[in-house]
């Protein structure tokens, strides 16, 4: 599909339920898609934190165009924000936009920030959302031989 979906239809994708707390980062008013912004808050019923805020979050919303930075740090200063089964949606501009990233950007990126790639899809006119969760430790441990 290459299209994106209704708002409502992304919030739902994304997984944002009732009272998350979602930190954003990387918030630019004049890119980033209101409409998902608006929809994602309306499902939530909260308002999105921002990079001052002391609490534990269960999604990070991060904004990311090619120029803005060290990705890997981005990631890594987003983990210690979220708890520990929580997700960090990754929006990114889609080809041909102003700030497109590389796929193999955030490929390289995400293991290197401790954080493994899930799904990517189109999440508005704009912009790809791309779904990022944390390795926990000894998931990719191999399992003790039995004899």
């Amino acid at each position: 599909m290459n299209s994106a979906q209704s708002p409502a239809a992304t919030v739902e994708r994304l997984g944002i339920g009732s009272e998350q707390f979602i930190l954003e980062v990387g918030f630019d008013d004049s890119d980033c898609d209101k409409s998902l912004r608006d929809a994602i808050t309306a499902k939530s019923g909260t308002q999105f934190l921002d990079a001052t805020a002391q609490e534990v979050v269960d999604v990070v919303i991060l904004w990311w165009r090619d120029g803005d930075g060290d990705l890997v740090d981005e990631l890594v200063d987003a983990l210690t924000y979220l708890t520990e089964d929580g997700p960090i949606w990754l929006f990114t501009p889609k080809v041909g936009r102003t700030g497109y990233v590389e796929a193999s950007e955030v490929q390289d990126a995400a293991p290197t920030a401790g954080m493994s790639q899930t799904t990517s899809f189109p999440a508005a006119p704009d912009w790809t959302a791309t779904r990022l969760i944390a390795r926990h430790a000894g998931s990719n441990k191999k399992k003790p031989k039995t004899k």
